[in-house]
């Protein structure tokens, strides 16, 4: 085999000496030339024959173009003999390069043997023995579901009528459907649930045949709960307030029993809620209206001390009255003036009834003087209480403003209080059950074919990812 490549480039620089074609037709003494050997040079003769009948070349070296051609023929044979020795340096240098073996049919190693065996060790026996199990083992269960609302009786408030706009702007407390969202997930509804069915006696009666679906009989509260999670499956869309509950039990009463138990619990716990929240406002309401009573009392109670320091009921009234007494001085002042007007211009200068009207209009001018100095003295000479009346008009404003916001304020706790009476007298809060439990018909659970799937490819994948580990490390040692 070594041989083959070589003789074949021999035969063709054969071909290419007698300046033959590969394809044409060879006559009797064209065979035995190349039968002569594939390394025997031709004869110049020949050569010279071959070169002759080369195209291009005259049929005749006579006459004038004779030296020509001889010149041509003599490079053609240069040329050709440079070519015939880079063939024989050619096929020289393939003789001496070795030929590679062909390669040997594939067969298997150690290593695919051992990954077929790990295939088998971690995917197909575990597999197989899941697939068993869910089909052989254990045991069928039944499904109740169930679904409710907490509902309210008041008004529709903005959030309502926002719609789904209301949670893009936030609330910073919580709603009642999510306090019993969470509520459902407790150790305390586990426990009130298992009072009214027991949840270890039920879950535990195929232990420890049915080991996964099933739970030990001297489970602690803690582990119930955890167990807990797995039976009572619950949902909860917080846009809508509506919560699902489904439950898993070995036999279907058992399951409608404890979806029954759910609702009733939860039920407690909404009034539970309610009776909070209305002892709440009840409690707010009468400690706002006793501080709102204390408030008008002491209002009233400066008023009642200022009217007595300044022995004035009250002093916008007093004022007036004041102000009624200057207005009647002023006219009786403008009636002297124009009595004594009349008298000037029909009676003597000297006239006895011209000096008791100047002395009438003095005394009028300087009573008007003595009032108008009692609104801004506090001399009790000129008839004050001893306080400038600017001073007493404000101070009995301000004590009168103080006793106007404490009644209204007395009266907004008055109707608070009889408002939170109104709610407390009904419920606001209750559970609206949308879904009741049914009884199943037909066990659903556990789903065996969905799990065998998901065991195979949890498997598939596990496998998977040990082999490349393997393979990164083999190739890195």
């Amino acid at each position: 085999m070594t041989q083959d490549r070589p003789a074949a480039r021999r035969k063709a620089a054969a071909h290419f000496r007698t300046g033959r074609k590969s394809s044409d037709t060879s006559g009797p003494a064209e065979a035995a030339a190349e039968g002569s050997g594939p390394d025997r040079p031709a004869a110049p003769g020949r050569e010279a024959a071959n070169v002759k009948h080369l195209p291009g070349a005259p049929d005749h070296q006579d006459g004038p173009g004779g030296k020509d051609a001889g010149k041509k023929l003599r490079k053609l044979r240069r040329k050709v003999q440079k070519a015939e020795a880079a063939q024989a340096a050619l096929e020289a240098q393939m003789a001496g390069t070795p030929a590679y073996p062909v390669a040997r049919p594939a067969h298997l190693k150690g290593r695919h043997r051992g990954l077929i065996a790990s295939f088998a060790a971690l995917v197909l026996l575990p597999l197989a023995a899941a697939v068993f199990y869910l089909f052989a083992v254990a045991e069928d269960q039944f499904a109740s579901t169930t679904g409710f609302t907490v509902r309210s009786q008041e008004s529709s408030s903005a959030n309502d009528l926002l719609g789904g706009l209301a949670s893009f702007a936030g609330n910073s407390t919580a709603s009642d459907s999510d306090i019993l969202y969470e509520f459902i997930q407790s150790k305390e509804m586990a426990a009130a649930v298992s009072k009214r069915v027991d949840l270890r006696a039920h879950y535990s009666q195929n232990w420890p045949g049915d080991w996964a679906f099933s739970i030990w009989p001297d489970a602690t509260l803690e582990e119930l709960v955890w167990f807990w999670q797995r039976i009572a499956r619950i949902s909860y869309d917080s846009g809508s307030g509506l919560t699902e509950v489904q439950v898993t039990a070995f036999d279907p009463q058992t399951a409608q029993a404890i979806a029954q138990a759910i609702i009733e619990e939860s039920q407690i716990r909404i009034n539970a809620l309610n009776d909070q929240a209305r002892a709440d406002a009840m409690r707010y309401a009468e400690t706002d209206l006793e501080e709102a009573v204390e408030r008008l009392k002491a209002a009233r109670e400066e008023l009642t001390r200022f009217r007595t320091r300044t022995r004035i009921v009250d002093p916008e009234a007093d004022i007036q009255g004041r102000m009624g007494v200057m207005n009647n001085l002023q006219q009786q002042l403008a009636e002297a003036l124009i009595e004594y007007d009349l008298l000037a211009g029909s009676v003597a200068p000297g006239d006895v009834r011209l000096k008791q009207a100047q002395q009438q209009i003095g005394v009028i001018r300087e009573r008007i003087n003595i009032e108008r100095q009692t609104f801004a003295s506090s001399n009790t000479d000129t008839g004050g209480v001893g306080e400038d009346y600017p001073t007493l008009i404000s101070e009995f404003e301000r004590l009168t403003v103080d006793r106007e916001f404490a009644e209204e304020t007395y009266r907004a706790a008055l109707t608070a209080l009889e408002a939170a009476r109104d709610d407390a007298a009904r419920q606001s809060r209750y559970l609206a059950t949308y879904i009741n439990p049914a009884l199943a018909e037909e066990a659903e659970y556990p789903r065996r074919f969905v799990l065998s799937a998901l065991a195979g490819l949890f498997l598939l994948l596990t496998w998977s990812i040990l082999v490349l580990i393997y393979y990164s490390i083999r190739d890195r040692s």
